[in-house]
């Protein structure tokens, strides 16, 4: 990538803040939507079921649509192809609130979902292009700040919801205030475009194999990640007997764990490296689902999803850093992995559930558990491939963000 010749260290800092912004306003999106899906549930007129059929077009849309983001970075240019997507993400939170039926949901569902996977594709390759020339490891606090922004969407949402207030009214005034908050921080951003003599990727094409490989073990920590979300109070509840409020209260804990732990990534990855963090995290999650599935009481059910959530918390940003650096197309890489990740976090809800239907909810988190220890295994496939003069003494398990 070729563009600014402003790279001065107070330059870079504000690029890192601008892109930080960019990733709080597209969680924002997210927790604002979540928090108002009864409401769009009774505006449509829907059973659970066919509510759970809608809820599918969101990664499907993002799964067809993430391919062409790298096409339109090259063509566009880094700052101008985000300045874009990301505002046509933070403007279709308007669409699902205002549709009357199934038919008109799936669509606004699917266009909510194309448009969340392009954005999410260009602030990860923009985000990556800037982690390199600071040379120091960026992307797990940028997903931390995601995390952030989707807490406070949804609180936002919450506030609303408890207000009686209009979904299409609130969606609304929460997407022209997201897009125009986006739309200022773009402006900070790295204008990054493509060399003159690059080749322009396909606006279609089958990951490389380097992505496989990086996406299986984000497939790993996505897979932990929404098994625990969503079905850790159903755990405490059903198998610990315990009592509603303490078993909301894990679900929270274990999203404020893994904001926490994604904030303060960075220092631990550029103390110890990409592969030794993830081996360090596929352990810590493997005790914690051996906490989990052997727990007789809340408290220790409780520890064990916070150490799965502390274990996994990094796995993905450090996925996404590994495939920006995986090839000659960075976004073709980044589609690649977010689209594996994107399937896991679909699957992972009811694939716990099928497997707690056919034998219990203890055997389900066992797979957990043993996803977690493939976090382990796997971890040395994040180890960036040595280039150029000299790159064959360096140590492979440092931080690829601090190395030239």
């Amino acid at each position: 990538m070729t563009g600014e010749t402003d790279l001065s260290p107070a330059r870079l800092r504000h690029a890192r803040f601008a892109i930080a912004a960019v990733f709080c306003a597209h969680g924002a999106v997210t927790g604002s939507f979540a928090t108002r899906i009864p409401w769009i549930q009774e505006h449509a007129q829907l059973g659970a079921g066919t509510l759970g059929l809608a809820l599918a077009f969101p990664a499907l849309g993002a799964a067809l649509a993430m391919p062409l983001a790298g096409r339109i970075n090259h063509r566009f240019g880094a700052r101008a192809a985000l300045r874009a997507l990301l505002a046509l993400w933070t403007l279709s939170l308007i669409l699902p609130s205002l549709a009357p039926n199934l038919p008109a949901l799936c669509f606004a569902l699917f266009v909510y979902g194309a448009t969340s996977g392009m954005s999410d594709v260009a602030m990860n390759a923009l985000g990556v292009e800037t982690e390199n020339r600071l040379r120091r490891s960026i992307m797990s606090s940028l997903h931390g700040m995601w995390s952030v922004g989707a807490l406070l969407g949804s609180a936002a949402g919450t506030v609303a919801a408890h207000a009686g207030a209009d979904a299409r009214l609130h969606h609304l005034i929460a997407a022209c205030a997201l897009t125009a908050a986006g739309l200022v921080a773009v402006r900070g951003v790295l204008d990054l475009k493509a060399a003159a003599d690059a080749e322009a990727p396909a606006h279609f094409a089958l990951p490389p194999k380097s992505a496989v490989l990086i996406g299986a073990i984000g497939f790993c920590a996505v897979f932990a990640e929404g098994a625990s979300l969503d079905w850790s109070a159903v755990y405490l509840r059903d198998v610990l007997d315990t009592d509603a409020g303490l078993a909301a209260a894990s679900t929270t804990a274990f999203a404020l764990t893994m904001a926490v732990a994604r904030l303060a990534g960075d220092r631990v990855v550029d103390r110890f490296g990409a592969v030794r963090t993830v081996r360090a995290g596929g352990v810590l999650a493997t005790a914690g689902g051996l906490l989990v599935v052997t727990a007789r009481h809340p408290a220790a059910a409780m520890a064990g999803f916070a150490l799965i959530g502390l274990g996994i918390a990094v796995v993905v940003p450090l996925a996404f850093a590994a495939a920006g650096r995986s090839g000659p197309a960075p976004a073709q890489a980044i589609a690649g992995v977010a689209t594996i990740t994107y399937t896991s976090g679909l699957i992972a809800p009811s694939a716990i559930g099928a497997v707690a239907d056919a034998t219990s909810l203890v055997v389900s988190f066992g797979l957990v558990t043993l996803l977690a220890f493939a976090l382990v295994a796997g971890a040395a496939v994040l180890r960036q491939k040595p280039s150029g003069p000299g790159a064959g003494q360096a140590d492979q398990n440092e931080p690829a963000a601090i190395r030239p």
